[in-house]
């Protein structure tokens, strides 16, 4: 038995594929009366569909605005609006100002409809979600970036020769690096995950070893330091202990810190030395992974 959700989940699909055509085509490929279809939508959704659709329309439109150089009437005609006039009342309606206007000057793209649904660039459309991510899941997707994104550098290193591994990186980053080279940031990226595992243990660290690894043994060492640091930040956010001390013992003297600070110090250095070889990567002609950006890793389900 086909449920009111079932047509309202069909009539999505039809609509993120139509959005240009009229509701009759939408109706005929659903094989439903408009009357029928109306009906399910507007109270499945809490609005009409073709309400719905004109909403997407100018949604699209923004973005066609603010990542485009096309003319505004030609984004008011690709709308579905016969006139610049007819568009920018609209537009004004939805958005607050002309879209010249905003053009120089944009907000949000998206307008508030009670169904959730929105127009996703470049051409798709997103359903509202069923999972609200949380600040904590944020930082554990961001850890798990990291460690990813370390290891795609690692396999990367392995196209360098020596000489390229070893070639000084003219790129000054303050104080936190000195005698930079590919190899010695890679062997870093590891070590930094290696010594806080080490101090949340209340052990040593030999901060000598880094320096000097072969590909294969970074390779390694992340695949253990990484899944062992993962596991520790998985376990401190579910149990909500990111607030708690402990003591590291690799400084000299020992200092306290808490987990939360830990997390926020890995990933705020870590992020600039990956900068910096994959910035070095670049140079090399390997570009494949270009600055490492986590937006899209993120929003991914786990």
């Amino acid at each position: 038995m086909t449920t009111a959700a079932d047509t309202f989940a069909a009539f999505l699909d039809t609509l993120a594929e139509t959005l240009d055509l009229g509701a009759d085509e939408r109706a005929r490929r659903l094989h439903l009366s408009r009357f029928h279809l109306d009906r399910v939508v507007s109270a499945t959704g809490g609005e009409p569909p073709e309400r719905m659709r004109r909403r997407l329309l100018l949604e699209r439109a923004a973005y066609r605005l603010v990542t485009s150089e096309q003319q505004v009437v030609d984004v008011a005609f690709e709308a579905g609006y016969g006139s610049h006039e007819a568009f920018t009342r609209a537009f004004v309606r939805e958005y607050g100002s002309a879209p010249s206007h905003w053009r120089q000057h944009p907000t949000r793209t998206q307008i508030e409809g009670p169904s959730g649904v929105h127009f996703h660039p470049p051409g798709s459309l997103r359903l509202p979600t069923t999972r609200k991510v949380t600040p904590m899941d944020l930082m554990t997707r961001m850890v798990e970036h990291h460690t990813w994104l370390i290891g795609e550098m690692i396999d990367r290193a392995d196209r360098l020769t020596d000489d390229q591994l070893d070639a000084p990186i003219d790129m000054p980053i303050g104080t936190i690096d000195d005698d930079m080279t590919i190899r010695s940031v890679l062997g870093r990226l590891v070590g930094q995950l290696a010594q806080w595992n080490a101090a949340t243990s209340q052990r040593r660290y030999d901060w000598d070893q880094e320096r000097g690894k072969s590909v294969s043994t970074l390779r390694r060492e992340l695949a253990e330091e990484g899944s062992t640091f993962l596991r520790q930040v998985r376990t401190t956010v579910e149990e909500g202990r990111l607030d708690d001390t402990f003591v590291d013992v690799t400084c000299d003297p020992p200092r306290v810190f808490t987990y939360g600070g830990m997390v926020a110090h890995v990933l705020t250095f870590g992020a600039v030395r990956r900068l910096v070889v994959l910035g070095a990567y670049e140079k090399l002609g390997i570009t494949d992974l270009a600055a490492g950006d986590p937006i899209e890793w993120v929003a991914q389900t786990a």
